[in-house]
């Protein structure tokens, strides 16, 4: 019988889990559009981006980004098939301490099922837990709940929003 670690063990034969590169652009915005509506990306624009997020750091914590974007790549055949961020807040509160936000999990339709998008939301959680986060917060739609359930988070308080 298989217990749940088993089951939730990334196979790293196959995947690896990595901060996105440049080379990564139709990929990422391939896997995007899983998720919602990306647009026109250009890939200097989408360069421009990843040289901005690589640049910011955390105050006093040189060797730490507050950007934290990461892919998993199909080793096989060397495509992104999952992506998602972590953007880590400095506050005032708790100390000047920090906050983590994760954004824009998305897992290629093809490689749904495979516990990919779990293993990204905890590699985006260690990664906040290295970067000395007091939390980790995420919104979701309703009928993901249960997938955030799964990865540890629970639900607290609503969320808000204007659009523009």
């Amino acid at each position: 019988m298989t217990t749940t670690s088993e089951t939730k063990k990334l196979n790293t034969d196959i995947y690896e889990i990595r901060r996105i590169k440049a080379s990564d652009y139709e990929d990422v915005t391939k896997t995007l559009t899983v998720l919602t509506t990306v647009g026109v990306v250009t890939k200097e624009k989408f360069h421009k981006l990843l040289n901005y997020w690589d640049s910011v750091k955390l105050p006093d914590r040189p060797d730490e980004r507050m950007f934290n974007p990461l892919v998993i790549v199909n080793k096989k055949t060397g495509k992104v098939v999952a992506t998602g961020m972590l953007l880590i807040e400095p506050k005032i509160i708790h100390e000047c301490g920090f906050v983590g936000h994760i954004e824009d999990i998305a897992v290629a339709s093809s490689e749904q099922g495979k516990n990919l998008g779990y293993h990204l939301i905890r590699s985006l959680v260690e990664t906040g837990k290295r970067s000395g986060c007091y939390k980790i917060i995420l919104d979701c739609d309703a009928k993901n709940i249960g997938f955030y359930e799964k990865s540890d988070f629970s639900k607290a308080g609503i969320e808000m929003q204007i659009r523009f």
